[in-house]
């Protein structure tokens, strides 16, 4: 994603901890076995002593609506709940913990617990819509009910901050967002959401820890309290441009803009990388401060906005000379949506004939589908997508112009869908350049493509 004016990427240089995160969990990844709820637990022990534990089940991750308003969702956090699923082990130090939680028996299970089932899933980036099958978990009742709660934290977060991001990224008319929301949520939320706008078409972030664990490309530009600290505006300017050079980005509403251009330039020269803004009516004012710049020569110079800006507040300055985002507040709490509303549940568990049974929640509002399900994008001709098919027991037919959703994840236990944060980020664009031009539009609205069942 390059600015629209320069063609260079982001507002700064971004440093880069590589293309790809780490391809697998540490082998001394502390346990997730506690990132869960009492109740699995307590599940686990009374199915064991009912005998009931082994029978072969199949749960399914899927939402049964999208936020409202929303026209599509963005799938994330399939990564990190992988390298969580390979970090699920009860040792003693967890053990420990649950002594007055379970019984012993249960707890001589939960020391030998090894997830030896299936898991399939829409790959990470994929856009999604009301009862796609996220994740289909195949195993027996006790490991697969153990992993409820660890793939729902996750799967709900990164999926609400990667769909707000989406839509972000599409207003931005192919200008670089950065995400800069670590001060705005719970520190390790905030290298989730690093990681789940990056795949959603975010430029880079601020946060260091996601560079660190997954090699989201960071940048960064200064706080008003560097201007403060000196003297005077341009003290601060000879410092910042003396220490990060000509191309860095100095912060210009800390007193008077106009002035504060002025001195940028006179400073830095017509070289200056960009100036930033970060209050007031920001697409008047890049007016302005493009008008300036250019009349000083400063014509390369990008201009980067701030300031509580969400996907509406972005689409607004699309006529603005702005040259690229800084979001925030709005990112990482899932602007205005925080949570994707998943939910868990057990379509299918083996008969006392050994063959599986379709079962159902069917309370008001909150009912689900029996059965197994497969998924596929009904495409149109010119490759447009036409509807969410869901099959029961078998996968839909395909008429040649489809795509089928699910791909395996873990195979017998062993995981093998992971893959580099690259791919899923141009899987998002593949699959969001597909969804009518519909799905474009920030006005509230059904989802932008139907779901159809078939029984």
């Amino acid at each position: 994603m390059v600015s629209q004016r320069s063609g260079h990427p982001s507002h700064v240089t971004p440093s880069t901890a590589g293309s790809t995160a780490p391809s697998t969990a540490p082998s001394t990844a502390p346990s997730t076995a506690l990132l869960t709820d009492h109740y699995e637990l307590t599940m686990l022990q009374a199915a064991l002593a009912a005998g009931t534990a082994d029978r072969r089940s199949v749960f399914e991750l899927f939402p049964r609506r999208l936020p409202e308003g929303r026209r599509y969702g963005v799938v994330a956090g399939v990564g990190r709940a992988l390298d969580a699923l390979e970090a699920f082990r009860f040792d003693a130090e967890v053990l420990a913990v649950l002594e007055d939680v379970v019984d012993e028996p249960t707890r001589e299970w939960l020391a030998s617990y090894r997830f030896s089932g299936d898991v399939w899933g829409y790959p990470e980036g994929e856009t999604y819509f009301p009862h796609s099958p996220l994740v289909v978990v195949e195993s027996t009742f006790a490991e697969a009910v153990l992993l409820e709660t660890l793939l729902l934290s996750i799967y709900n977060h990164d999926s609400a901050i990667a769909s707000a991001a989406s839509r972000m990224t599409m207003v931005s008319c192919e200008r670089p967002c950065l995400e800069m929301g670590s001060r705005r949520t719970h520190e390790e939320a905030a290298v989730a959401a690093a990681r789940a706008a990056y795949v959603a078409g975010f430029a880079g972030t601020s946060n260091l820890a996601a560079r660190q664990r997954y090699g989201v490309p960071t940048s960064g530009t200064s706080a008003h309290s560097f201007t403060l600290l000196h003297d005077t505006e341009a003290d601060a300017f000879r410092a910042q441009v003396a220490s990060l050079g000509a191309g860095t980005t100095l912060l210009i509403d800390t007193y008077d803009i106009a002035e504060a251009v002025r001195v940028g330039v006179e400073v830095a020269g017509p070289g200056l990388g960009a100036v930033r803004l970060d209050s007031g009516d920001l697409g008047s004012l890049a007016q302005q401060v493009r008008d300036q710049l250019d009349s000083l020569g400063a014509t390369g110079t990008r201009i980067i906005v701030t300031s509580d800006l969400d996907e509406y507040a972005i689409a607004a300055l699309a006529a603005a000379p702005v040259d690229g985002y800084g979001v925030g507040t709005q990112l990482v709490t899932g602007s205005g949506h925080p949570t994707s509303g998943f939910v868990y549940k057990l379509v299918a568990r083996e008969g006392e004939d050994g063959a599986m049974v379709p079962v159902a929640k069917r309370s008001t509002d909150k009912i689900s589908y029996g059965g197994r399900k497969y998924a596929l994008r009904r495409r149109g001709r010119s490759g447009t997508a036409e509807a969410e098919v869901v099959g029961t027991g078998q996968v839909p037919a395909n008429d040649g112009d489809d795509r089928e959703l699910l791909v395996p994840l873990v195979r017998d236990g062993e995981v093998v869908g992971r893959e580099p944060l690259e791919a899923a980020r141009e899987r998002h664009l593949r699959s969001r350049a597909e969804l009518p031009l519909a799905a474009q539009q920030m006005s509230r609205g059904e989802p932008v493509i139907p779901t159809i069942r078939l029984d």
